[in-house]
Formats: C-alpha cells, sequence, structure tokens
C-alpha cells in the first residue's frame, strides 16, 4: 500500500513507523527541519523505540513538504494534526483539520481518510455530508507519549470507525505491522468511535483525579496516603493502574479531551464530567496553597515535564500550579534540563543542580528522582509509589 501520514508527531510518527515495516510511507510536514530529520532517519521527537526502529529497522519510509507529491498516488492518507481545546469557544480547534482534509479531496479523491486526530463526538459523520464525501473513516489512538510506537507494536485494542471492508482493510494494515497478536479489533460508527475515544480519556483522567483527592484528604487529615491506596488496589475491581497521586492530570490529551467530553454533555443531564474537569483546578489550587502556606522565599520547580520518559511540557499540570504561586507573588525558578534559554514565561531557568537545590528554599516535585534525594528535606512531592 502507498500511505501518507500528514502531521510527525507522536500520532503521526509512530503510525508512519509502523506501517513502514510492510508498506510504502510518505510523511507530511510543514516544518522543514523535522523533515530533514527525517529524511536523516533521525526521529524528531523523544520515543526510544521510534528512535531504534528509524535507525536499526529497515523501514520504506521518507518525508516531504510537497502536498502535492505526498497526497497525489496514496491509497490510505493518515490526518494525525493538533486539535487544540480552544476556551473561548469550548471545542476543540478543527479548523487546520477541515483544510487539510478539502486539500486531499481536490488532490486525489480516491484515497481513503483516516482521522486520527481526536475530534469532537459526531464530527465526521457531520464532516462527511457537509463535504458531500463517503471516503472519510475515523481511527482513534490510544497512546502515551514517550512510548507511542510501543503502544502501536502492543496495542491494547484497533477501533475503525466504520464497518467496511476498506475499514477492515486499515484495521489489518495497523494489526500487520503490530508484534502482538490477538489484538482486540471493533467495527463501529464514526461518532462511537469517537465516543471510545473521549470516554476512554475521560475515564483515566476520572481515576487521576479520584486519586488526588483522596491524596489530599489523607495530606490534610495526616492520613497515609500510600496504606489507604494501597488497601483499596489489593481488590481486583480496582487495582493498582494509574493510582498514584500527582499535582493533577496533564499531558496533551486529557486537559483537552475532558473538556470536550463536558461540551458534548451540553443539554445532557450529568455530574461526573464536569466533577472531573473541575477536580483538576481544585487538585491544582490545594497544591498552591500547601506550598504559600508554608512560606517560601523561593520555590525551585525540579522538571516541568510530567514523567521520566516525555520531552513535552506544554500542557503540563505543573504550569498551573506555578501560575497560583506567581499570582501570590512567591518567587519561582526552573531546572530543566530539557530548555536551552535561561527564561521560561519570565521565570528564571536555572541549568546547574547544584545551584537549583542550594537556592531553593522549597523544591517542588511532581515526581521524585534521586537527582533530588540529597536535598529531600527541601522537597515537596506528592508522588507515592516513584512512578508514572
Amino acid at each position: 500500500m502507498k500511505i501518507t501520514v500528514i502531521g510527525s508527531g507522536y500520532v503521526g510518527l509512530s503510525n508512519a513507523v509502523l506501517l513502514s515495516q510492510k508498506n510504502e510511507v510518505v510523511v507530511l510536514d510543514l516544518v522543514e527541519e523535522k523533515i530533514q530529520m527525517l529524511n536523516r532517519l533521525e526521529s524528531p521527537i523523544d520515543d526510544d523505540y521510534i528512535k531504534e526502529y528509524l535507525t536499526v529497522r529497515k523501514l520504506n519510509l521518507s518525508a516531504t513538504l510537497d502536498k502535492n507529491k505526498a497526497i497525489k498516488n496514496a491509497d490510505y492518507i493518515i490526518i494525525a494534526v493538533p486539535t487544540n481545546f480552544n476556551d473561548a469557544t469550548q471545542s476543540f480547534e478543527t479548523e487546520d483539520l477541515k483544510k487539510t482534509i478539502k486539500d486531499i479531496i481536490k488532490i486525489n479523491q480516491n484515497s481513503v481518510i483516516v482521522i486520527k486526530s481526536t475530534v469532537p463526538i459526531g464530527f465526521t459523520e457531520s464532516l462527511r455530508k457537509h463535504l458531500d464525501v463517503t471516503n472519510i473513516i475515523f481511527s482513534p489512538e490510544f497512546l502515551r507519549e514517550g512510548k507511542a510506537l510501543f503502544d502501536n507494536l502492543y496495542p491494547s485494542r484497533i477501533i475503525v470507525g466504520e464497518v467496511s471492508e476498506r475499514a477492515k482493510k486499515f484495521a489489518k494494515l495497523l494489526a500487520d505491522g503490530a508484534i502482538k497478536k490477538d489484538i482486540k479489533i471493533l467495527y463501529t460508527n464514526s461518532s462511537e468511535a469517537e465516543a471510545i475515544k473521549l470516554f476512554s480519556n475521560g475515564y483515566l483522567a476520572m481515576r487521576v483525579a479520584f486519586f488526588n483527592e483522596l491524596d489530599s484528604f489523607a495530606e490534610i487529615e495526616n492520613l497515609n496516603t500510600e496504606s489507604i491506596i494501597e488497601g483499596m488496589s489489593f481488590d481486583p475491581r480496582i487495582g493498582s493502574h494509574y493510582n498514584n497521586p500527582s499535582f493533577g492530570y496533564g499531558g496533551y490529551c486529557f486537559p483537552k479531551d475532558t473538556k470536550q467530553l463536558l461540551t458534548n454533555f451540553k443539554n445532557i443531564p450529568n455530574n461526573l464530567v464536569k466533577a472531573i474537569v473541575d477536580s483538576n483546578s481544585t487538585r491544582k489550587d490545594h497544591i498552591a496553597n500547601a506550598i504559600i502556606s508554608k512560606k517560601p522565599k523561593i520555590v525551585g520547580i525540579y522538571r516541568l515535564i510530567m514523567k521520566s520518559d516525555s520531552d513535552n511540557f506544554r500542557f503540563s499540570s505543573i504550569l498551573g500550579v506555578i501560575e497560583r504561586l506567581k499570582m501570590h507573588e512567591i518567587h519561582v525558578q526552573i531546572y530543566e534540563p530539557s530548555i536551552d534559554e535561561v527564561f521560561f514565561n519570565n521565570i528564571e531557568v536555572i541549568s546547574d543542580l547544584q545551584v537549583f537545590k542550594s537556592s531553593s528554599d522549597l523544591i517542588l516535585a511532581n515526581r521524585l528522582n534521586n537527582e533530588i534525594i540529597d536535598a529531600q528535606d527541601k522537597v515537596y512531592s506528592r508522588d507515592i509509589f516513584n512512578n508514572n
């Protein structure tokens, strides 16, 4: 098959690498530096499996800035462009996605367009009707930053938002590239596939929020959070996953997907979905208040990234805590090795870890690390189990 992947972020690149094992794959992106890196078989994102496959595996993969070249003869075109949530409109920003699809239709009407970008429930069906086309499929992605290719090689499931032969062919393309066998595959209509994506992330965000609220209670009531969670986790119905407290759920997906899910609930009775969204702000308020009550002069932020295997902190929950501290005029400084600049959002970035530790009255760490164990008397963290 000739496959084009539009977008070279975690979703796009992991799919491109997966599929290029057995198909001819072209990656289309707007950023020339990314294109040059991919054509040198270098990964523009931090993902160990993607790096390994690009350098060690034999892949039929190329990258281009040329839209016509990429789209013209493709059998399948996978779209993985960002759909950020707009707080003003209370919806995903889908204009770039729509424009991309319109461009594809002009260049190649015979291709099957597969949307991997997360969209509102009902989006694909509405777009088909608006454009008067039938060749658009939605297929949600379930992966983690830093482990995107791994999650496509060992997928929890494959969901395709259409019941058709071309949908089965697409699912087979994904399954053929995976290492895992006997993958659970579900074919459904597009709106149900969109709902599966949003409700899945909503549920995971709910788990994060639940254990964070449990931790807030335990902290204020002077109880042992670890003992409570461990005792709960012995119940197999609850389990021991997604149970480590944090400063709130963050990352690219959970905050925007829960807000979009709540928007989709407009005029539909709900309490829980709204609570999931609201609880994240409440948790950040609690963390900030806990810091403020200690009256530190200088608060050091140890890492903006949310977890050890990610290079992305655009939507890290700790950013919300920083905003709250700055509103109370508390001096903040950051240690984040992935930042080359001296300032981040007008906050000083300290590149020397020892200087950072010695100059901070209190160190705020969403996740603990051996690097700061010698300053643990200064560290404030709610990381109980030392995992992501």
